[in-house]
This record gives C-alpha cells, sequence and structure tokens, in this order.
C-alpha cells in the first residue's frame, strides 16, 4: 500500500501549499491512503471557508528586539494570498488548523474588530503608539473586498487621530484612499508594500493569490500620489529564485514612488520549512537542491535560526553580500532614508454618547 500514490480529497489551482501538515497540537497522526476510489480529473475544486470570529480583543503586543512596533492588528486570522514562504503560517496551529492548505483556505474573520479597538482606544489608561496591520496576514487579502473590515478599523483610527503603519502586499489598498491620504498628511500614517519579484510567473507560483507585481507597483504611484509615503519591503529574498532582482526591484519602486526601503531574507520557521521544501522540490526540481541549500548556509546549517537578530538578516557570506548589494543600491537610488516617526501628539479620543461635554 505504501508504493501507491495518495489518493486526493480537492484538486488545488491556484494554491501554493501542496498538503496539511498535521497540527502538532494534535495528539494523533492522520495520513492519507490511497482506497482506489475517485480521479483527480473528478475531484471538486478547493474552495476558500471564512468563518467569524467575535473578538474580545483586537490589540495584539510583542517584546520583540527585532520589531519596530510594539503593538498590532490582525483583523483576519489565515490568508488567501496563499504564499507558500509566509512566516505566518505556522499560527494557524492554534487554531486548530494546519499550516499548510487550511492557512489559505479556511479564513478567520473578525467582523467586530472596529467596535472592540473603539473600546480599547476608549479606555483612559491606553498610551498611544504606531499601530501595526499586516505584520501577520495581509489585510488587503481578497475577502477584505466585501467584508471591509480593515476600512472599518482605519475609520476607528482615523477618529482617533492614531497613527498606523500598513504593510500589504494586496493592490485593494487604493479603495481606501479617501482615508488613508487625509491620515497621511497628518503624520499619522505610512504603508509598506512587498515586491518579492517582477516576474510574474515566479509571483503567480509563490504567490498565487497575490496581485501582479506591476499592479503593485502601480498601487505605489497611485499611494504617493495622494501624498502617501511608501516604503517597498523586498521581502523576503529567496536565494537562487529571487536575489538576482534585487536592485531591479528597488529600481521599479523608486521610479513608481517609493520614498525608502527594506528587506529580509526567506526564513521558515516550524512547519513553513517543509512546505516550502516541498514547493520548491516541484516547481523548481532544477534547483531546488541548491535553493535549500543555500538556505541552509543563511542560518547556520539549518533550515531556521530564530534567534533574534539574526532570523531576518542571516548569517555567513551569502547574507553579507545581500546586505551590501542593498546597501548600495539603496543609497544610489535615495531609498536609504529613515522615515520620520509617526505623531501621537494628536491622539484624542472623540466625544461619544454619554460623555461629559468639555469646558474648554
Amino acid at each position: 500500500m505504501n508504493d501507491l500514490p495518495l489518493q486526493k480529497s480537492h484538486r488545488t489551482p491556484g494554491r501554493a501549499a501542496t498538503s496539511n501538515p498535521d497540527i502538532r497540537f494534535d495528539r494523533f497522526h492522520a495520513e492519507a491512503v490511497d482506497d482506489g476510489w475517485g480521479r483527480e480529473d473528478e475531484l471538486p475544486v478547493l474552495r476558500t471557508e471564512v468563518r467569524d470570529e467575535v473578538a474580545r480583543k483586537v490589540i495584539s503586543r510583542n517584546t520583540s528586539p527585532d520589531l519596530s512596533f510594539d503593538r498590532s492588528i490582525n483583523p483576519y486570522r489565515g490568508c488567501e494570498h496563499g504564499c507558500i514562504y509566509c512566516f505566518a503560517r505556522p499560527s494557524h496551529a492554534f487554531l486548530g488548523l494546519s499550516p499548510g492548505l487550511d492557512f489559505e483556505t479556511r479564513l478567520i474573520a473578525r467582523p467586530n474588530a472596529a467596535a472592540q479597538l473603539r473600546k480599547e482606544l476608549s479606555n483612559p489608561r491606553y498610551v498611544p503608539k504606531t499601530l501595526a496591520i499586516g505584520t501577520n496576514t495581509d489585510p488587503y487579502q481578497p475577502i477584505e473586498k466585501p467584508r471591509k473590515i480593515m476600512r472599518e478599523l482605519l475609520q476607528v483610527l482615523s477618529d482617533f487621530n492614531h497613527p498606523v503603519g500598513i504593510v500589504t502586499k494586496g493592490t485593494l489598498i487604493e479603495r481606501d484612499i479617501d482615508i488613508l491620504a487625509p491620515m497621511a498628511a497628518k503624520g499619522l500614517l505610512r504603508v509598506g508594500m512587498s515586491v518579492t519579484t517582477l516576474d510574474p510567473a515566479t509571483a503567480r507560483a509563490m504567490e498565487p493569490r497575490v496581485p501582479a507585481p506591476a499592479a503593485r507597483l502601480r498601487s505605489i504611484r497611485r499611494l504617493t500620489d495622494a501624498g502617501i509615503p511608501v516604503r517597498v519591503m523586498v521581502s523576503p529574498v529567496i536565494p537562487a529564485l529571487t536575489d538576482h532582482e534585487l536592485e531591479a526591484i528597488l529600481q521599479a519602486a523608486q521610479k513608481a514612488g517609493a520614498v525608502a526601503a527594506s528587506s529580509i531574507v526567506l526564513r521558515l520557521p516550524r512547519e513553513v520549512a517543509g512546505l516550502f521544501q516541498d514547493w520548491v522540490e516541484d516547481t523548481y526540481p532544477d534547483r531546488a537542491a541548491r535553493i535549500m541549500g543555500r538556505v541552509r548556509e543563511l542560518h547556520g546549517g539549518k533550515t531556521y535560526d530564530p534567534a533574534f537578530g539574526r532570523r531576518m538578516t542571516g548569517q555567513g557570506e551569502w547574507a553579507a553580500i545581500m546586505r551590501q548589494r542593498f546597501k548600495l543600491a539603496a543609497r544610489k537610488l535615495g531609498l536609504d532614508r529613515s522615515l520620520p516617526p509617526l505623531r501621537t501628539d494628536l491622539f484624542a479620543r472623540p466625544q461619544q454618547v454619554g460623555d461629559q461635554l468639555s469646558l474648554l
């Protein structure tokens, strides 16, 4: 029986992961077995499912020395963009779901997030600092178009004059320029647009439901034309696959209007390592060994090194060369700048029904 191919239950066009690894918190191990019934061309397509979650708290805190923010919000759990390299995949295991296909097909929406955020910001003990959105899963993934949870969150942040930094690959962000532009004019907003490759075929393979690279560059132009500062994020840089594009991506983004740049090397925590290796062996069999060899070189002989200070930059000769290439290219293009800190002095709790009127 072990010599037979595993029987699949769905076809998975437009998905990056090829399997559903076991959930590390489960006591039981599941294994697919070919029962001899059915053919792959008769299988249903794996569709996206969305469930709602009543959020009891929306602002998450962190103390990581690798991050420039200490608080964030995630409107959604899981991400339909389906980027095979996504470091957030392991977080799905905490929901009892697999970091593989479940992460990109079984999503959780938080429809009361804006109301809960308003409540948390209204707490008299709350002290404002920049909120990050999009640091785990993308707030402008496809389900945001009908759900509009991100737009509702932005409206609350605008009402409170609260600073926010957004990271996305989604061109749907253009829909919210009417809220974003006034916030940017007050010094309350900046955007990071992730561009991993300029090649549409490579992007479609590793980021199956993300807007094409050219579309993301157009979004950078439209945002900057509206007065919104955009940092291009060349992240992650994948060795032996996208690393040769570093300078070209920076140049294209600068031409589109980006005012700053950053870069992070590929990191593959927990289940992501196995998912990525399966994908690269299936998609790029001619260079899979080279890619994975370079990944291990980046992380001290392992597929991932979680140590603070090294996990996002890597180590070794290749990592040092990439840092130098980025530094030189960013300086040449004027992208090696630090954006000014977002303002917190404008924060104010708007008047609500039942509040005592101000005497001022």
